[in-house]
């Protein structure tokens, strides 16, 4: 079978991202023909080069199109925009698939998939990974009513031609089928994690880090991923520089690049109590979570960020690191109710300072919880599981008569 996948983001283990395609894709093109119509966004930015940049049996077709999380709305709708031209143009040359799976974020992306699917009659899967365009007008990055409504009519008729809807949380399932659309037609595919990448988290590769980066003796607090307008990462500067004046053996690393970027560098030059570090490639992340007592996945207090499904979380449990949460969705049920790590809101610096300060004075509590993410990473967050049920949807979609 020729599956034809439409992604504006390729990245590998190398790179300083979840990688989550990349894994997946390796599970399918073992036993599937795939071509990968992407861009060159994340060549520049890997770090090593311990894996090849695609995995074996994918074909790839990019663009050179630049994207950065510092760019602005405007500059970031024209990278979309060049994408899916050039994602429809390559859809209509390739040879025919039997089925499209369209990756979302961006919008442009599944749009781009849907086109070309209407266009040479195969079907396509959507997969959902941010709410869009929800999220970017939350953001107040699409302030014009017209453009809204439009983009809102946009997405639901995608999520009408789709095939099937692969939405990566259950509150963004939830949302789709407040939507009318019907539940047979979505499956929940969380983001999930790497376990295999997840075992060289060694004692001692902990050990060598912690060396290395003058962190013998400390307590660490870490939240590595991007320093963006949604991560609510200001009130976690105010937080960390709080919880330093309460205990000096406290470090908050923060480990990424993105918008608030100087922020995190100044308040590391005035606090010795937070480490600003590059990011890491994907295969060494795994460690600094375990080096961490704790590690923390913030979202400003939007209902649509709610929904989200942030690799961090997945990969601090996947080596026995619990969570501090602090969106109202989905994952504060999920550590409640699995005992795996605590919610505290969001813009509330204070609170979360003591309750970290708090946890990291009860280290049995801190280890107890840990162990219980640890497990429920196995049994829910396999990324290798996960991409069987994306092969199987795929599989499905393709054996299907009846094409949009």
């Amino acid at each position: 079978m020729h599956i034809a996948v439409f992604s504006q983001y390729h990245t590998n283990p190398d790179c300083p991202a979840t990688s989550r395609h990349y894994s997946l894709l390796r599970h399918i093109a073992s036993t599937h023909r795939v071509t990968l119509i992407t861009t060159r966004t994340w060549e520049s930015q890997r770090l090593t080069e311990q894996f090849p940049w695609l995995p074996a049996g994918v074909t790839m077709l990019a663009a050179n199109v630049p994207y950065d999380n510092k760019m602005g709305p405007a500059r970031r709708a024209l990278s979309f925009a060049h994408y899916a031209a050039y994602a429809l143009r390559e859809g209509l040359r390739l040879e025919k698939p039997d089925v499209i799976w369209g990756i979302s974020t961006p919008l442009t992306a599944a749009w781009a998939a849907a086109q070309v699917a209407r266009l040479r009659r195969v079907p396509w899967v959507f997969e959902v990974q941010d709410l869009w365009p929800s999220f970017p007008i939350a953001m107040g990055a699409v302030p014009s009513p017209f453009a809204q409504r439009r983009l809102f009519a946009l997405e639901k008729g995608l999520y009408q031609s789709a095939k099937h809807i692969l939405p990566l949380s259950p509150d963004m399932t939830s949302y789709v089928q407040g939507l009318g659309i019907p539940a047979a037609k979505i499956t929940t595919v969380l983001n999930g994690t790497d376990l295999d990448l997840a075992t060289a988290a060694t004692e001692q590769a902990v050990a060598e880090l912690r060396q290395a980066y003058d962190l013998e003796g400390k307590k660490v607090v870490l939240y590595a991923g991007t320093f963006g307008r949604a991560n609510d990462i200001l009130t976690l500067i105010e937080a960390a520089e709080q919880l330093a004046a309460l205990d000096a053996s406290i470090c908050w690393v923060f480990m990424g690049l993105g918008y608030y970027e100087p922020q995190v560098r100044e308040a590391a030059a005035r606090c010795p109590g937070i480490r600003l570090l590059t990011p890491q490639p994907r295969h060494a992340v795994f460690a600094w979570f375990k080096l961490a007592d704790v590690s923390v996945a913030s979202f400003l207090e939007l209902p649509v960020l709610d929904a989200n499904s942030p690799a961090k979380f997945y990969d601090s449990l996947a080596v026995g690191t619990p969570v501090v949460v602090t969106n109202q969705g989905w994952t504060r049920a999920f550590v409640q109710e699995h005992g795996v790590g605590w919610y505290v809101p969001a813009k509330q610096p204070l609170a979360l300072a003591q309750h970290l300060h708090k946890l990291i004075s009860s280290p049995e509590e801190v280890q107890a919880a840990g162990q219980r993410g640890q497990l429920a990473a196995k049994k829910y967050f396999d990324r290798a599981s996960i991409a069987a049920i994306v092969q199987r949807t795929l599989e499905e979609a393709a054996k299907s008569t009846n094409h949009v």
